[in-house]
């Protein structure tokens, strides 16, 4: 079983306005949970940087000293039952703002549960040069006992657009391991999934305001997303939106057509004015980008 020390790196952008991002390459130790506090070594990666392959558990103490964690066997009751990321949502990344989300972990074990451990990683296996991982922020995970056996862990874990490139909207692993009360400690490398999306964003404009009964209305507008090479939002091409309305006093917007975003993210169609109401975009996400809906630009019809 391999574990992982996780260190996010990325250069400084080029003159050109180019990203660079260094992959860390994932540490990996064989045996059980690696531990600093049991004297592991520190790994390195391809571009010579190094940590402690650290997932913050220490063994708890006991009255001759502290006792050695081990790993489980078949025979052991320690189990990890269930491991969410941002309450089951995707984590949604755009350009500046770092995102912290939580990871709560819960787990069993007949003497109860003393601590867990998690980390995000993205790569074929462990040993892959181009693995790339984010670990928790906490040292000491927060334990909330179910029941004398079981309790769940919460850790948070912060995504920054700084450490991302655009193929990195897919879907992460999500490591975790888990310490119970008697020493025991159980490691999953890959024991669930989370989806990573870069933030999008829509804009609409109806025009002319006011129009009269039976004229041609335009609406235009733009859909763009996250580009985490450039820190800037870049048009989405050639994607299907809704154009919606909701008349004025309505509550409820219907879909008039659906067309598709340009090479560049431009949306532009026309309609026929016919009574007072609000017009907007709406785009429906894809797995790599969340939906997102324009607010109502209103139109008052003469």
């Amino acid at each position: 079983m391999g574990t992982v020390g996780l260190t996010p790196c990325r250069g400084p952008p080029f003159s050109t306005g180019e990203h660079m991002r260094i992959r860390a390459t994932v540490a990996v130790v064989s045996g059980a949970l690696a531990l600093s506090a049991f004297g592991v070594p520190a790994a390195q990666a391809d571009d010579g940087r190094t940590w402690t392959p650290d997932f913050g558990l220490s063994a708890p103490e006991q009255s001759h000293g502290r006792m050695a964690a081990r790993a489980v066997t078949a025979t052991d009751d320690l189990k990890i039952t269930k491991a969410v990321v941002n309450g089951g949502k995707p984590i949604v990344v755009g350009t500046t703002a770092p995102k912290k989300v939580s990871v709560a972990i819960t787990a069993t074990d007949d003497s109860g549960i003393a601590d867990a451990a998690t980390f995000l990683w993205i790569g074929s296996t462990l040993e892959s040069e181009d693995s790339f991982g984010i670990g928790q922020n906490e040292d000491v995970a927060t334990c909330k006992a179910v029941n004398a056996t079981t309790s769940t862990c919460t850790l948070t874990v912060t995504v920054d657009p700084a450490w991302l490139i655009n193929s990195d909207a897919t879907t992460w692993k999500v490591g975790a391991a888990v310490l119970s009360k008697d020493g025991q400690i159980v490691q999953k490398d890959a024991f669930g999934r989370t989806n990573l999306q870069r933030l999008s964003k829509v804009t609409v404009n109806a025009a002319p305001e006011p129009v009269k009964k039976g004229k041609t209305l335009t609406v235009t507008g733009k859909l763009s997303r996250a580009n985490w090479e450039t820190g800037t939002y870049k048009g989405y091409a050639t994607q299907a939106v809704k154009l919606q309305f909701r008349k004025k006093n309505s509550s409820t917007y219907t879909t008039v057509k659906t067309i598709k975003s340009s090479s560049t993210g431009a949306l532009k169609t026309t309609v026929k004015a016919s009574v007072d109401g609000y017009w907007r975009y709406s785009f429906a996400g894809t797995s790599t980008t969340p939906t997102v809906t324009a607010a109502g630009d209103f139109v008052d019809v003469k």
